[in-house]
């Protein structure tokens, strides 16, 4: 048996989100039905992160076990040739056995991207911000989450895990033209996370909350006293470390 790292990139638009699932079309179930198709096997693969339905991936990473012996380049270009146009595979690496995607993370980073004016090329891909923003509030409010903190207040009320510490290591705001792109990046996230501060920084920066909001939302550990979540289109995982 070998071990092998996939780094995917996909438009998360028309998913229902990464996990396989019963009702819905997920990234998963298209990237291994193509395994199946080329290595003649079952397969499974493991995700680095669990997307919901609408969010995009530049470098996400999936791992899986498989009997074949098949190149891996030529896998490579199999699977870009069988897959839908709205997913695409970087690379095919053999790793060692112990190796997995979810489990052997040591961060990951997400990006956000706002669009300040309409667009209509970029409307899947950001969120559209009609009203007006401090930009000084939402960059003095995005460090305030950098360290070890317990997430509760920006996580789904449905959320399956009980621990949701998470140590973030990156959290800022950069102005691009006609818009804005908030970067973090954080040893795990638990659901809703990154949409989550988004929205609340948001609704910060447009005077919704005032600008010193953010410790005690965070100490709360209350969804309900934190914002609205940010829509998923803007939202993608960039990259895993290991």
């Amino acid at each position: 048996m070998r071990t092998l790292k996939l780094t995917v990139e996909y438009d998360g638009t028309e998913f229902a989100g990464w996990q396989s699932q019963v009702n819905g079309r997920a990234v998963q179930d298209e990237i291994e039905k193509a395994l199946r198709q080329i290595l003649q096997e079952e397969i499974r693969i493991v995700g680095a992160g669990r997307t919901d339905a609408g969010v995009h991936a530049r470098g996400q990473v999936a791992s899986l076990k498989t009997s074949s012996a098949v190149d891996t380049g030529k896998l490579l270009s199999g699977l870009n040739g069988v897959l839908p146009e709205d997913i695409c595979i970087h690379s095919v690496e053999v790793v060692p056995e112990s190796f997995h995607a979810r489990f052997g993370a040591a961060r990951r980073a997400y990006s956000y991207t706002i669009s300040l004016h309409p667009t209509a090329i970029g409307r899947r891909y950001s969120w559209h911000v009609k009203y007006p923003l401090s930009v000084d509030i939402l960059q003095s409010t995005a460090p305030e989450i950098v360290g070890r903190h317990d997430f509760t207040s920006f996580c789904k009320h449905e959320a399956e895990v009980e621990n949701r510490v998470c140590e973030v290591m990156q959290s800022q705001w950069e102005v691009i033209p006609d818009g804005l792109v908030y970067r973090i990046a954080a040893d795990r996230f638990v659901h809703g996370m990154v949409r989550s501060l988004v929205g609340t920084m948001v609704d910060i920066a447009r005077g919704y909350f005032s600008p010193d909001a953010m410790p005690g939302i965070l100490a709360a550990l209350d969804r309900r006293k934190a914002g609205t979540a940010a829509p998923a289109r803007g939202l993608v995982l960039e990259r895993v470390e290991y």
